[in-house]
């Protein structure tokens, strides 16, 4: 890190908001997979497919991330790019110091995890020591399963199968990597031209059920829909949060952080819409989400500011752990998910209390995460770099 660089930096404020909003949409992933859980265990024991119950639109979320990193990238970074005192290099070691300790350790985890359940596929499969090893190092360099290759030790597809969620990652290094070579270049105008037809894409792809899903929550695997859908989950409100980090003109209001999270905790908690015809009513409604209040819930976020020190220290330690608790929580919920199957649990009713248990293990597990391995580390790659 370079003085210049830094006091360019430090000469921004801060959207304390923004970080509250990243850690209340990691709150609402980890409840959005409680609740797939049971539908999983379900579609296991009885081979019904039901939608996931009371927090169906969950996976939008991870959308919403998207427009964040956008936002913050921009904003954290285009100054420094266009003043010179930021090279490519610089670059990509400060987003790998700030991304990569997670994913090896998510890693490690899903590693531990996949061996407590006993180094089996979801059918009962057993798979050995050493494809669990060459799992478990392709997922600390990011190299995705293809369905059905030997270290796709799940058995389902996973891009990721020791840490499903890491799929994400996956596409925002992507979207890391067009920013530096490409999006940072273009003009403003240019940028907001591009945005425009990403979003027209997105939507074309939502509402005509181009992946046949019914919803938009793919990405996840490397079929050719899936990896499209998931390319254009990234690209669209990745590029939208960069328009909003040039274009944004802070107007004072107020509550913004709790009007933020009351907005996504509705829209996430919005049942499947079915659909009667060619229109996929579903994408309809996750596209208003994705293209419009989504880019609104960052504006917002983004024009409020905290009122005292119990609100910035919520916000901060919400931001903080938002990244670890995307990262763990998962190879925890296969756990979870396991037992469930195993005790024909299918709805929250039967089993309220092993469902709060997860939900604070891992909170936990993250917060543990943060101070005694993401944070000590990236301070000393720091140094190092």
């Amino acid at each position: 890190m370079t003085t210049n660089s830094s006091s360019c930096l430090a000469s921004k404020p801060h959207y304390d908001l923004l970080d509250g909003l990243r850690g209340v949409a990691a709150l609402l992933v980890l409840w959005y997979h409680v609740f797939e859980g049971f539908s999983f265990a379900t579609a296991v024991n009885t081979g019904l497919d039901p939608p996931i119950s009371t927090i169906n639109h969950g996976y939008q979320a991870v959308d919403f991330f998207f427009i964040l990193s956008g936002f913050v990238i921009g904003y954290a970074y285009d100054d420094r790019f266009r003043n010179g005192t930021l090279t490519l290099r610089s670059f990509f070691k400060r987003r790998i110091i700030r991304l990569h300790p997670m994913v090896l350790l998510g890693a490690v985890i899903g590693a531990v995890t996949f061996m407590l359940q006993g180094s089996q596929q979801w059918d009962g499969t057993h798979v050995s020591t050493s494809l669990v090893m060459l799992a478990t190092l392709c997922a600390m360099f990011m190299i995705p399963a293809i369905p059905g290759c030997p270290y796709e030790v799940r058995g389902n597809g996973e891009m990721y199968p020791l840490n499903g969620p890491c799929w994400s990652l996956f596409f925002e290094y992507m979207g890391n990597l067009l920013y530096a070579l490409l999006l940072r270049r273009l003009p403003t105008f240019a940028l907001g031209i591009l945005t425009v037809l990403l979003g027209i894409g997105l939507a074309w792809f939502t509402i005509a059920d181009v992946s046949g899903y019914g919803m938009l929550g793919i990405g996840w695997t490397l079929d050719s829909m899936n990896f499209i859908g998931g390319m254009l989950r990234m690209l669209f409100p990745f590029s939208m949060g960069l328009l909003l980090s040039r274009i944004f003109r802070p107007r004072k209001v107020k509550g913004a952080f709790w009007v933020g999270t009351a907005l996504l905790a509705v829209l996430v908690h919005v049942p499947y819409i079915a659909s009667s015809g060619n229109i996929c009513l579903n994408g309809i409604f996750e596209s208003i989400c994705i293209l419009f209040v989504f880019p609104a819930i960052v504006w917002l976020a983004a024009s409020g500011t905290t009122t005292d020190r119990y609100s910035s220290s919520i916000c901060r330690f919400l931001g903080d752990i938002s990244y670890p608790l995307y990262i763990v929580h998962y190879p925890v919920m296969y756990l979870f998910y396991d037992w469930l199957i195993r005790n024909s649990r299918y709805a929250l009713s039967g089993a309220l209390l092993p469902s709060i248990a997860v939900m604070v293990l891992n909170i936990a597990l993250a917060y543990a995460a943060l101070r005694f391995f993401d944070q000590p580390l990236r301070r000393w790659l720091t140094k190092q770099a």
